[in-house]
């Protein structure tokens, strides 16, 4: 890349940011003060004239209510690009509100991505450009398996093994590391968003009951659980019933959304188990002294850490703030440059592993 002494120069009073791109939120990093925007990746887009109208929380609040000319769009699905001018926009909003204190005109910041561990060499490339497009003047990529674990504190540069599951909105990143690599990995697209329509489905086949994904959403944090509770919780649901037509409210409990979200635990704990069965014996040992850690939105699911922990016979422990897990193992990169720059994959063919 030819050196441009006007990037160097904005670069100079520009920040260096860590972008985890997620699915469900996007969360920014600045190095110095920590998170700064944890936002969900939503976009209004006026569909005559093909202008954002509002990007993040604002958005997400208009799902569901906006007139016919509007229409409400997720740019980033299953961890990739979707819509490549509307992650551009989106992205340029965020890094533009993250130097709203800063004296720079044009900020051309640094920025390190995550990426989910399957990629494609096309979904890869579509994420640099997005970004580099958005106004960055250097653009780095790491998996976010190895991001979340450098955030949650393991020790993948050492000798022992140690494996982290990220649960996101799109998807779940089963990785098992050990020094400084990749030894098995798995990408699998059930997360958030699959439980949330499991929510939907099931309350549409058990009650009649018509509900948004914000509204299941909400009834899993409330009482969504992997595993029994003590005691167990009940919550009312507002709805439309599709046999009348009319509008109805039902109490559900604990144990119907445990039920209906039993399919997509299951598949996330036969996907775990399949990555154990394909490490060697040696990292099998380690992992039974340093536990399996969890890490993004997904780990907040009450009971999932007893529920795997009961599964796999291997202790199971919620990573600090699991939820900015990635966000934060990737802005760590930036404060050791020179030995983590390992960790980043680049844009040359087979620096992803396909599975």
């Amino acid at each position: 890349m030819a050196f441009n002494p006007l990037n160097w120069l904005l670069g100079l009073f520009s920040l260096d940011i860590a972008i985890d791109l997620g699915t469900a939120n996007t969360l920014v990093h600045v190095r110095g003060k920590g998170i700064v925007i944890n936002e969900p990746s939503w976009v209004t887009v006026d569909k005559k004239l093909r202008q954002p109208l509002a990007i993040g929380l604002e958005a997400k609040e208009m799902v569901g209510r906006t007139p016919a000319n509007v229409v409400v769009v997720r740019p980033i699905r299953d961890g990739v690009i979707a819509e490549f001018d509307v992650t551009r926009v989106m992205l340029e909003y965020f890094i533009g509100k993250v130097h709203e204190q800063s004296v720079v005109p044009l900020p051309r910041p640094r920025v390190i991505v995550g990426l989910p561990t399957g990629v494609t060499e096309v979904e890869k490339r579509a994420v640099y450009d997005a970004v580099m497009a958005s106004g960055a003047r250097q653009a780095m990529l790491i998996e976010e398996p190895i991001a979340a674990a450098i955030g949650a504190g393991l020790p993948i540069g050492e000798v022992r093994g140690s494996m982290v599951v990220d649960i996101g909105g799109g998807t779940t990143e089963v990785a098992v590391m050990s020094t400084g690599g990749v030894v098995a990995s798995r990408s699998l697209r059930v997360a958030g968003d699959e439980m949330d329509q499991d929510v939907v489905q099931y309350l549409r086949n058990k009650y009649n009951l018509l509900i948004g994904s914000g509204i299941a959403e909400q009834i899993k944090w409330q009482i969504g659980s992997a595993y029994p509770l003590q005691p167990e919780k009940t919550t009312e649901v507002r709805g439309r019933n599709l046999v009348t037509g009319l509008p109805e409210t039902v109490e559900i409990s604990s144990v119907e959304i445990r039920e209906a979200l039993s399919g997509s635990v299951q598949v996330i704990i036969d996907t775990v188990r399949d990555a154990l069965d394909e490490i060697p014996p040696e990292i099998v040992s380690d992992l039974m002294d340093i536990g399996i850690c969890l890490a993004g939105g997904g780990a907040l699911l009450q009971g999932l850490a007893e529920r795997l922990t009961d599964e796999l016979k291997l202790r199971v422990w919620v990573a600090e703030d699991p939820l900015t897990c990635v966000a934060r193992g990737a802005a760590t990169v930036f404060e050791d440059l020179e030995n983590l720059s390992r960790y980043l994959i680049g844009l040359e063919r087979g620096s992803t592993r396909h599975i």
